[in-house]
């Protein structure tokens, strides 16, 4: 009997792959919502703790610019006290009062003083200061504001002798040089006080969560406002304050500490999304009524902006960096006599513009697009009736929030009334100068007859002498005629010479500049001159280089200031010996400042020092029929040539008066 094989071994069943998935899916899902409930409550932590941190930059940030703000009003405030004092607008009372007033509207400051150059006290906002000692900082920080002509702080640092009420405070100085012109008039102090500008400036709601702090370049405290206790160190921020010439870095370190973990996620979750939620229709409502609140002070600047610059007497436009206009006013329209939309928009040239003077409006254009803009001209625009308008334009530059320049702003004043007023002031002088010519001829009128007729008695004598000669019998001798009638042309000549002097005087005309020598002024008025000076017995001189250049000034206003010169020189010595008698004339020429100087020296009484102080004013006179308006005139007729008239005592004796007068350029063809 065969047995049968024995059935082959059966290999073990390996679990389906399906089954280990259905049971890793769980799992895997329970691993992540606990990672999930683990995450958002360390999530929702370091949000927080990122949310404190903005908002502690952005508290930062906004107290930063706080201080700013209230230390640029003061900067500003300085600044226009500055400029007071160098005008001299201000007395020492107003210039007290203006410091004290700085004081109480910013109580960080706690001092406000002028240092002249040699460091006296040129005034104080204390009444009873002492005099002021800078720090060596301070000092040398005076030093840098003068050279560089801009403002300046000094590096913070403690002092005691500034303040009682502050001992060894932490202060710290702001320079601001004062300059009239190129003349240092010394440095306007305000002084700081550290702890003031946290105390003042710090909001107390910031303070409370916040310890502020003032740290120097090598983090040394120099003030600190912990209102809530020490800071914990895990929210801090530093932002630098942009003072010139200090360095100055803000600290604020939160007195928060980290935030814990919800202890239970579901509700932790769940107010956290309610908060959030409740959170973002505040911040919604918020946003709607702050954006309708500043759309409703928008409109209601713009309308203001708009009343105010229509309200405005001055014309305003603005143009772009190609000149063309993009804005202009109403009053601006109405100096030019053209509508806004026939210039608004348009290229020179502009219609205003008087085609005499378009060459002037287009190099002043030129430069304006070469960004050479002149600040402040005088020119004249023509209304379309072909009416010109004198007018003064200033001009700036005119540039945007972000300090970029978009073009050039110009403020233009029409000045038709001043002219006018300065034209009927100009022919009141020139009535007051033709009056006072006729009174000094007035006051020669009898040695002029005197002095007319010795020339005239002398023809007489000369033409009857040759008529007697033609009345004889015998033939006429010509060597007895030709000598007498030469001597009468010459009598005639200088009787002729006498009266065209008079006439050249006494005649109204306009005012003539040209060059002119002195000798030749001299000559003019010489033979008046010396008639006055011959009735009392005073010699005449004059002193003149021969290499004397001209000046460019009008013939006859000269020789008015010089006739009233002399003839005041000639009555102050008639009660002088008559050996002591002597006027001089001299003349020279200053190369340095190119101006010619002519001075007028008698020996007369001289001036008091009561009657000196009144010497120039109109009306006043020594004289009993005197007008007082001599010496004002001819101190008016030099200053219109851009001279200066000024007198001293003689020192043998007398009064020297003199006026300077610009020489005439080289290219100008001189007088002969």
């Amino acid at each position: 009997m065969t047995s049968s094989p024995a059935p082959a071994p059966v290999p073990p069943r390996r679990p389906h792959s399906g089954t280990s998935l259905r049971w890793l899916l769980p799992i895997v899902l329970v691993l992540f919502f606990l990672a999930i409930l683990i995450w958002l409550p360390w999530q929702a932590r370091q949000m927080e703790s990122n949310e404190r941190q903005e908002q502690l930059i952005a508290d930062t940030l906004w107290v930063e610019q706080t201080i700013r703000f209230q230390m640029g009003r003061d900067e500003e405030s300085l600044r226009s006290l500055g400029v007071e004092i160098t005008a001299g607008h201000l007395s020492a009372k107003e210039l007290h009062e203006r410091m004290a007033r700085l004081l109480k509207n910013g109580h960080e400051l706690v001092r406000v003083v002028w240092l002249k150059p040699d460091g006296a006290l040129g005034g104080s906002s204390d009444p009873l200061a002492n005099p002021v000692e800078l720090t060596p900082a301070s000092r040398a920080t005076a030093e840098i504001t003068r050279k560089t002509k801009r403002p300046m702080y000094t590096q913070p640092e403690a002092q005691s002798h500034v303040s009682s009420a502050a001992p060894s405070a932490v202060l710290m100085d702001y320079h601001v040089p004062l300059f009239r012109g190129d003349e240092y008039l010394g440095d306007l102090v305000a002084t700081y006080q550290t702890v003031a500008l946290l105390d003042e400036m710090v909001p107390w709601w910031f303070a409370q969560d916040n310890q502020v702090t003032l740290v120097d370049r090598d983090d040394k405290v120099l003030a600190r406002r912990a209102a809530a206790g020490p800071g914990h160190g895990v929210y801090t921020h530093k932002r630098a304050l942009d003072l010139p010439g200090a360095s100055v870095t803000l600290v604020t370190d939160s007195v928060k500490s980290e935030p814990q973990l919800l202890p239970n996620l579901l509700v932790g979750s769940v107010i956290v999304l309610s908060l959030g939620l409740l959170w973002s229709l505040l911040a919604l409502w918020g946003h709607i009524s702050k954006r309708l609140a500043a759309e409703g002070a928008l409109r209601q600047q713009m309308s203001f902006r708009t009343a105010m610059e229509n309200s405005l007497v001055t014309g305003l436009r603005a143009r772009d960096l190609e000149g063309r206009i993009t804005y202009v006013n109403p009053a601006f329209c109405q100096i030019v006599g053209y509508p806004a939309e026939e210039i608004v928009g348009k290229l020179p040239p502009m219609p205003y513009w008087a085609e005499e003077a378009m060459s002037e409006y287009q190099a002043r254009f030129a430069s304006v697009l070469a960004g050479k803009v002149t600040p402040q001209f005088e020119t004249f625009f023509q209304r379309p009736n072909g009416e010109r308008v004198p007018v003064l334009v200033f001009e700036a530059p005119l540039v945007d929030n972000h300090g970029k320049q978009t073009g050039w702003m110009g403020s233009i004043l029409d000045i038709s009334d001043r002219k006018r007023i300065e034209e009927v002031n100009r022919q009141q002088q020139e009535k007051l100068q033709s009056s006072a010519r006729l009174a000094t001829m007035g006051e020669i009128a009898s040695m002029l007859a005197h002095e007319l007729n010795q020339p005239l008695a002398a023809i007489s004598s000369y033409t009857t002498g040759a008529l007697n000669v033609l009345d004889r019998d015998a033939p006429v001798d010509r060597a007895i005629l030709k000598p007498a009638l030469e001597q009468a042309s010459a009598q005639a000549q200088r009787a002729g010479q006498i009266i065209r002097s008079v006439h050249e005087f006494v005649k109204k005309r306009e005012p003539l500049r040209q060059a002119l020598a002195i000798p030749s002024l001299l000559d003019g008025i010489r033979a008046l001159i010396e008639l006055q000076a011959r009735q009392s017995y005073v010699t005449f001189r004059t002193t003149i280089p021969p290499d004397l250049p001209p000046v460019r000034a009008d013939r006859v206003m000269i020789e008015q200031v010089l006739l009233n010169l002399t003839r005041n020189g000639i009555e102050a010595m008639q009660h002088i010996p008559p050996q002591r008698r002597i006027l001089n004339v001299v003349a020279a020429y200053d190369a340095e400042t190119d101006k010619v100087s002519v001075a007028v020296i008698d020996q007369g009484h001289g001036i008091p020092e009561e009657v000196a102080a009144r010497l120039f004013s109109p009306f006043f006179s020594t004289k009993a029929e005197g007008m007082g308006m001599g010496l004002n005139i001819c101190r008016t007729a030099i200053e219109f040539h851009g001279g200066a008239l000024t007198f001293h005592a003689n020192p043998q004796g007398g009064t020297i008066f003199t006026f300077v007068l610009p020489a005439a350029p080289v290219a100008t063809t001189q007088e002969t």
